[in-house]
């Protein structure tokens, strides 16, 4: 049986809705806690297919774990590790399992992980990660698809990227929780979910200071130093930032709750260029609302704090039907123009010129059948659905569900007419 969503469009939003644990800091703070012998407990950790994955891996090397889904809980044992493999039937479906290499070696001084998979936005090379280990003492080597790390010792060194990036600043981050002296990082990633791996190695007894600037310096401690703890995810701004753009599509309102505002600061500024209403209720809580046509602008997704690129797709499908021309410019992933073909379906007047997108606004997108080509072109179909005249159909939903919780029950939340169905 395959699934599809169906959803009727040109309906105003109206409720409110309630943003879950972040998927790109919970995976990693699940990966970090096999670096204590001890047992730690994470909550606000969303139901997703992508957690229940990061779940299979954990077990395959050995911790054990319980996960209440009704508490939003995952308890984590790792006493006693038993591997240090990490097969390629899980990592390579989901790109966030790579990060057990860094706390693997951080625990073990060893390890053997699959490459990593997940959504085909680009290429996402692995050399930082393996140049950052190496600095750190260990011995590298790719073969047969895994990537082999191991080192006598870890001792501390300069770790210096020549661009930014996420998952290499967060298993070096984690090997060097253990490494003798100190490291410090240079040019490393700013993102929130960055600041939330290194309070939760913080709360296990680590030494970290600069987490969310481009330097972070790692002072190592013993393996035997660290301990259990208990941690609370901080919420998805990239699902926040959907269900605001969901919102403006639709020409309606709505309440957004559990949100960090300034996890947001330059997409919410585009969307106040554009001509949305967004105010602040209270620190954590934001009113959403447009009732006319958008306006055009332009963008390039950056690392943070520019503009997100898990954004870019959702910020495309609201600017088919702004007023005028928008350029849109994709440099981080050279496939994350693949939801082009599907709007394309609907409507959508775009141009693709290499790494930029033109848009030219139209009146209206008109509901047809499309397919999610990854996570965050998924949502984006969601978004063009809501604006579009008639009904979508959109399939492909195991994207969908890598990413967001409870998808369907929140748009109903919204009032959006949107039902989840099967068929042969």
């Amino acid at each position: 049986m395959s699934e599809k969503l169906i959803i009727k469009g040109l309906n105003p939003t109206k409720g409110e809705v309630t943003i879950s644990g972040a998927k790109n800091s919970v995976l990693k703070l699940m990966a970090a806690s096999l670096l204590c012998s001890d047992i730690c407990v994470i909550y606000n950790v969303p139901n997703l297919s992508d957690v229940d994955i990061m779940l299979e891996v954990l077990n395959e090397l050995g911790a054990k774990t319980k996960y209440d889904k009704k508490l939003k809980k995952i308890e984590i044992d790792s006493t006693n590790i038993t591997s240090c493999f990490a097969s390629q039937e899980y990592v390579s479906k989901m790109r966030a399992s790579f990060c057990v290499l860094g706390s693997l070696v951080g625990r073990l001084k060893e390890a053997t992980v699959a490459l990593p998979g997940g959504c085909k936005i680009g290429e996402r090379r692995v050399n930082f990660h393996i140049k950052g280990l190496e600095a750190l003492g260990c011995e590298c080597a790719i073969n047969d698809g895994y990537v082999k790390a191991k080192a006598s010792k870890l001792r501390g060194s300069i770790v210096c990227f020549d661009i930014p990036s996420v998952g290499a600043t967060e298993n070096v981050m984690m090997a060097s929780v253990t490494a003798d002296g100190v490291t410090i990082i240079q040019n490393a990633a700013q993102e929130p979910e960055i600041v939330d791996l290194a309070n939760f190695l913080k709360s296990m007894g680590a030494k970290i200071e600069g987490a969310g600037t481009s330097q972070i310096t790692i002072t190592g401690v013993r393996q035997s130093d660290l301990r259990g703890c208990e941690y609370t995810t901080l919420p998805d701004r990239i699902e926040a930032g959907t269900f605001m753009s969901i919102i403006i599509a639709s020409r309606g309102s709505g309440i957004i709750k559990n949100i960090f505002p300034n996890h947001l600061t330059l997409f919410t500024g585009k969307l106040l260029e554009m001509g949305a209403n967004i105010r602040l209720i209270d620190p954590n809580t934001m009113e959403v609302s447009n009732n006319k046509r958008l306006k055009a602008m332009n963008f390039i997704t950056q690392p943070y704090p520019g503009f997100p690129t898990d954004l870019q797709a959702l910020a495309m499908a609201l600017l088919c039907c702004a007023d005028g021309i928008s350029v849109v410019t994709e440099s981080l992933y050279e496939n994350r123009f693949m939801h082009v073909n599907e709007l394309w379906k609907m409507g959508a007047n775009i141009i693709i010129n290499k790494k930029h997108a033109i848009i030219k606004g139209v009146e209206c997108l008109v509901g047809t059948s499309v397919a999610s080509t990854d996570l965050r072109a998924g949502a984006a179909l969601v978004t063009a659905a809501v604006a579009a005249r008639g009904e979508t159909e959109i399939g492909e939903l195991k994207h969908i569900d890598r990413g967001y919780e409870n998808f369907v029950e929140k748009l109903h939340a919204l009032n959006i007419d949107a039902q989840r169905v099967s068929e042969p």
